[in-house]
């Protein structure tokens, strides 16, 4: 019996110490955990949105920001919002390969909608890269003819209309309402969309955190380099090679071809189990078949279907605690006679 005794805790002290050695190489690769700290979180996310300084997470700002981030009438229908496309119940995406926008227009890039969860923590914002922080990203869709088809005037004019916006423009940032001051508010509220897993319990050392089906798919992401644009707090967000080691087999659906350099950024793989269809032009559905994909796209590498399966249990663990939203009630307009220009 004491044999069995000391041959149980020799390997108890085996699996602790494999781990620890774990989690140190997947902080050694650049993976930085989100913190269980509440301070420590709101730190870390003040120092990646470049606007916090100027304009600071407040309640007064979150709510308005809320409430426009669900708000169709910023769009020129009157029936798209930003909820629409990075809906907040279908992991901050809408699920379908590309969206629609106004006019029922296919996104003519064949660009799929990327999750607006963590989005605080990308390095940049769009599949190219060409916003630097979630205020300009959110100027983007807004103005954009396919999408919410809207002009800032018309933004503008439209919440004027609306007595309960003039007040909170006023009490969040001491000012009338104007377009910067709408994305920014939005930009406010979905720096706090942020999800904490496991997986960072795991790596701030609870070794409990993560099961040991989930360790061993974590060090064969490790393992075959997966980290390697993968890393960092959000494990994707930067700017990235495509197609290092092969060709992508649906590199012809749509015409996006990454930005100037033919970088594309690599998505964040927190909650990547709700945010299927995969790739920028959403034409993978399995998150098994994505990670085989990677693998010779990328690495150059075979994965088999074992390692992949591994791959892909380990990257479950990565689904967060959703932050509490309650659909907002939206504030009435005034303005009787402006009516949402359909053009259906």
């Amino acid at each position: 019996m004491k044999t069995k005794i000391l041959f149980l805790s020799s390997v108890a002290l085996a699996s602790s110490l494999f781990a620890g050695n774990l989690a140190k190489d997947a902080l050694d690769a650049g993976i930085v955990p989100l913190p269980s700290d509440g301070k420590a979180l709101t730190k870390m996310i003040n120092d990646a949105a470049p606007d916090a300084k100027e304009y600071p997470t407040t309640m007064a700002a979150y709510e308005l920001g809320m409430r426009l981030y669900f708000d169709p009438r910023l769009s020129k229908s009157g029936i798209i919002s930003c909820n629409t496309c990075h809906n907040l119940g279908l992991g901050g995406v809408d699920g379908v390969p590309a969206s629609t926008g106004h006019k029922w227009t296919p996104n003519p890039h064949h660009v799929n909608a990327p999750t607006v969860y963590n989005s605080v923590f990308n390095s940049v914002q769009f599949w190219d890269g060409r916003a630097a922080h979630l205020a300009a990203q959110a100027a983007g869709p807004m103005t954009a003819l396919p999408e919410m088809a809207s002009t800032p005037e018309l933004v503008v004019d439209r919440l004027k209309s609306i007595p309960a916006y003039v007040d909170e423009f006023k009490k969040a940032f001491n000012s009338e309402i104007n377009f910067d001051l709408v994305t920014t508010a939005i930009g406010i509220f979905e720096r706090t969309l942020v999800t904490p897993s496991r997986f960072d319990k795991f790596l701030e050392g609870d070794e409990n955190a993560l099961n040991d089906a989930e360790k061993k798919g974590l060090q064969i992401f490790l393992d075959k380099g997966c980290a390697t644009c993968h890393n960092g707090v959000n494990l994707g967000g930067t700017l990235q090679p495509f197609e290092v080691a092969a060709k992508y087999e649906f590199a012809d659906v749509g015409d996006f071809k990454g930005d100037a350099n033919g970088m594309v950024k690599a998505p964040t793989l927190r909650n990547i189990e709700l945010t299927a269809p995969y790739f920028h032009n959403g034409a993978i559905w399995s998150l098994k078949d994505a990670v085989k994909a990677m693998g010779s796209i990328q690495l150059g590498i075979d994965i088999n279907d074992n390692e992949a399966n591994s791959i892909v249990t380990f990257l479950n663990s990565l689904t967060g605690k959703m932050p509490k939203i309650e659909y907002p009630m939206l504030p009435a307009s005034t303005d009787k006679t402006s009516k949402p220009e359909l053009d259906y």
